[in-house]
């Protein structure tokens, strides 16, 4: 089985999206992350939710203090408001331009998930020709996975 037979077609954070239209484009399509592209359709890096939430709303205490965090937290109030704020800010200072991981639509299924095991990571995009197609995850994999025995 190839990639293109189950990759999950999604836009791609261009440059002035909104955070908001990032984050319903990545939970609708259950995927961590968009590619950026130019306006020509090249990537040029992409934006992950992670990222973006750890940058804005994460401080780094609270990252070192994480397993001694009470259950009741006062800041809690000030993170949904930045968090609002958030929403309508442009996805483009968010932008890692480091290369994203990518493959093939004709690539086999086993090559994505040796080169996510590889990279650490439970996505990559699926690119044709400089192209972006769609984002194939650990999910889908296993969801493919799993039907294999109802085949015919």
């Amino acid at each position: 089985m190839r990639l293109k037979q189950i990759l999950t077609p999604t836009k791609a954070a261009t440059a002035g999206m909104s955070v908001r239209e990032l984050f319903l484009e990545c939970s609708s399509a259950n995927i961590p992350a968009l590619p950026y592209c130019t306006r020509s359709g090249r990537i040029k890096g992409r934006v992950t939710l992670k990222n973006i939430l750890k940058i804005s709303l994460l401080p780094d205490y609270m990252v070192e203090s994480a397993r001694i965090l009470g259950e009741d937290m006062s800041i809690l109030d000030d993170i949904e408001t930045t968090a609002k704020l958030l929403l309508g800010a442009p996805v483009d200072a968010y932008v890692q331009e480091e290369p994203a991981l990518s493959l093939g639509s004709d690539a086999p299924l086993i090559k994505a998930l040796a080169l996510m095991e590889q990279n650490d990571t439970s996505y990559l995009f699926v690119v044709d020709e400089g192209q972006y197609k769609g984002a194939v995850t650990i999910q889908s994999l296993a969801r493919v996975f799993t039907q294999l025995d109802q085949q015919a």
